[in-house]
């Protein structure tokens, strides 16, 4: 699966200095030059800056462990790279669930033990407090994200479900998509009343890809596709669409911070989930291990989801995120994917089924593009 969080180099959280591999973050000026490093190695700008404000100066003072950051849009394959030549400078990765599901299937990153990990705000065992499905052998979430409907406020009715994104009618003007099938697809079904437990199941079937583009074909000629996760911002602001399927950080940075007039319909929200590996080889395993339980732990989720919109995916982290709200910024819990009130209706990308479908779809998609 293609992930699209590059886009996280780019959100909102203007406190915080941007990273680049070869700089010293926050939580390095803690350390001395005698201490031993863990070498992170993450997204970049705003999203490891959050995370080196948070997770890695609480882990310094707590360890007296410097925390080196480098950056990547594509750390998954970096440690591949790494690994395969036998040459790992890497002691934790941040990549997507379904990078590091082939990562572990292929061997490249180690186990992590659950019961090594921080106990849930209530003492609940930590693999009864992550999210159900995000938890895996080698792979220990941190945030979830999402794909959302954005609409320009002040024009009318709003939106209230993900069909009325296909309701030219009642909602008239263009709107804006991904050129991917993923998220695409999903948006269309759950539109056609499939309800989020099922789509997938719709979707690997022949009828269900073919109900998936009649809906599409619905919007196909007022349609804007974009591909990069700027884009529908853009198209949203400048009055080009009056609806476009965006992700949950753009868009918040976009109305909280810039005051666009514009808002998220949390209806059919797509949520994608990303958290820390550790590379075979990595220098510093035990280090490595400790910084995942510490990062991970309800507390620094909760902080790490209070600096930028993306969810804590643990269940008990929940509660705690506006303790951690910093003066003059917004409580952050509501704009949060994870939100009960956001997640009525949301869909998990469910990496297993774009692994064995991915390549089909694309071309599928592809085709539908190109025809008249």
């Amino acid at each position: 699966m293609i992930r699209p969080l590059i886009l996280l180099t780019l959100l909102a959280a203007p406190a915080l200095a941007q990273t680049a591999p070869d700089q010293t973050t926050p939580a390095q000026t803690a350390a001395t030059d005698a201490a031993p490093v863990v070498q992170v190695l993450s997204w970049g700008g705003d999203f490891s800056a959050a995370q080196a404000a948070t997770m890695a100066r609480s882990f310094t003072a707590a360890k007296a462990v410097e925390v080196r950051f480098a950056d990547s849009d594509d750390p998954a394959g970096v440690v591949k790279t790494q690994v395969e030549a036998g040459n790992v400078t890497t002691d934790v990765a941040s990549v997507g669930q379904g990078a590091a599901m082939r990562l572990c299937d292929e061997g490249d990153v180690l186990p992590i033990d659950p019961a090594t990990l921080a106990p849930g705000a209530d003492g609940q065992p930590a693999a009864e407090d992550f999210w159900p499905g995000t938890l895996s052998d080698c792979f220990v979430p941190t945030d979830i994200y999402a794909t959302v409907i954005a609409y320009r406020t002040g024009a009318g009715a709003a939106p209230q479900t993900a069909a009325d994104f296909f309701d030219l009618e009642r909602f008239p003007g263009r709107r804006g998509l991904g050129r991917t099938p993923q998220f695409t697809l999903e948006l269309a079904l759950l539109a056609d009343g499939v309800p989020p437990t099922e789509v997938y199941q719709v979707l690997a079937t022949p009828e269900g890809v073919e109900r998936a583009f009649a809906r599409l074909d619905t919007i196909k000629d007022q349609t804007i596709w974009w591909e990069a996760g700027a884009q529908p911002i853009q198209l949203l602001a400048d009055g080009e669409v009056t609806m476009a399927h965006a992700y949950n950080g753009r868009v918040f940075k976009a109305a909280q911070v810039d005051k666009l007039p514009l808002a998220i319909l949390w209806d059919g929200q797509i949520n994608e989930i990303e958290g820390w590996v550790i590379p075979k080889g990595a220098p510093h395993a035990e280090l490595a291990r400790d910084f995942v339980a510490h990062s991970t732990s309800p507390q620094e989720l909760a902080r790490f989801a209070a600096e930028l919109p993306y969810g804590p995916p643990r269940l008990s982290a929940q509660a705690l995120v506006d303790g951690f709200a910093a003066a003059g910024k917004p409580a952050m819990a509501p704009h949060l994917p994870t939100a009960p009130d956001n997640m009525k209706n949301a869909l998990t990308v469910d990496p297993v089924f774009w692994a064995e479908h991915e390549t089909q779809l694309r071309e599928r998609f592809a085709a539908w593009l190109a025809a008249e």
